[in-house]
């Protein structure tokens, strides 16, 4: 059960690149969780995985410093919390989730940049032990993507204005 929940139901099988399979999952079923259950969903959802998450990665890893590339529940958890700017605006118009597109392409480009480049706290964190190291460095990838759309966003609207 721990495996399976790590690689998000097999997601982290595909190649290549299962981190990005992970975060293309990811991103379509927070958009998913939006429609269904709107901005608060998501974010409870968001802790819920992120918790279970770690579980599951703990179970399996230990403390070791292996990140094995199968592993992608922290790259469905950090996706989320890059979409939280755009489930919350969407919320806030009264718009669907898929009229604000821009925030979602955003939230993906900017949470796999920091997930692959790992700068700063990002790096901190992968560089870390066992699960706290794994799920947390697709945490704080995802609280900085989210800062990146929300700027991306008051950028955009500023200019329409």
């Amino acid at each position: 059960m721990t495996r399976l929940i790590a690689t998000f139901g097999g997601v982290g099988l595909l190649r290549p690149a299962p981190g990005t399979w992970g975060s293309i999952v990811g991103l379509g079923l927070g958009v998913l969780l939006h429609m269904a259950g709107g901005f608060w969903l998501l974010v409870v959802a968001t802790f819920v995985v992120t918790a279970v998450g770690y579980w599951a990665v703990a179970a399996e890893v230990g403390d070791s410093a292996d990140d094995p590339s199968e592993f992608v529940i922290d790259e469905v958890a950090g996706p989320w919390v890059a979409l939280w700017p755009v489930s919350f605006g969407a919320m806030m118009m009264g718009a669907e989730i898929t009229a604000l597109y821009p925030g979602l392409i955003t939230a993906f480009l900017a949470f796999r940049a920091f997930d692959i480049l790992k700068p700063g706290p990002v790096g901190w964190a992968d560089q870390q032990h066992g699960a706290f190291g794994i799920m947390a460095d697709d945490i704080i990838a995802g609280w900085l993507a989210a800062m990146i759309v929300a700027l991306f966003a008051v950028l955009a609207h500023l200019a329409m204005a």
